[in-house]
């Protein structure tokens, strides 16, 4: 409730960042992260000695991450180009694995076919390795 209520402030105070990147979702990636931060917010509560810092710290981290994710998808859909070519400039922000639920979220005017598509094109090319299979295929870039 405490995270809805954290979006629906920062609308009214005018970040709108929360319409097109869901917050929930940055702070589910890393749940731990937000609850050590919450923890050490309220440290010494009790005694009147907790203070707000870290968690203030936290959600402003998460914040600007999410205008950075933000401005990324900007930049792949902006100017009109093929799946393919909106798909490697996505890979190309990627560093380590990633799945095909990372680039979906950076191309979401690309439809799921074409996301396959391009993305078993990259691996056909040599540009993208593929590992596992299923839920578990993730992917990494070559060079």
């Amino acid at each position: 409730m405490s995270r809805l209520l954290t979006t629906l402030l920062l609308y009214r105070s005018g970040f709108y960042v929360g319409k097109y990147i869901s917050l929930e979702a940055k702070i589910a990636k890393n749940k731990d992260l937000y609850y050590e931060a919450l923890s050490a917010s309220q440290n010494g509560w009790h005694e009147g000695k907790d203070d707000p810092v870290p968690f203030i710290k936290y959600l402003l981290g998460t914040i600007i991450a999410a205008y950075r994710d933000f401005e990324d998808r900007f930049a792949l859909v902006e100017t009109k180009r093929p799946a393919l070519d909106t798909v490697r400039l996505a890979v190309q922000n990627k560093i380590g694995r990633f799945t095909k639920q990372d680039i979906r979220e950076l191309c979401p005017s690309l439809s799921l076919s074409s996301v396959e598509g391009a993305l078993r094109k990259l691996v056909e090319s040599g540009e993208l390795k593929r590992e596992g299979s299923g839920k578990n295929t993730c992917y990494y870039r070559i060079n």
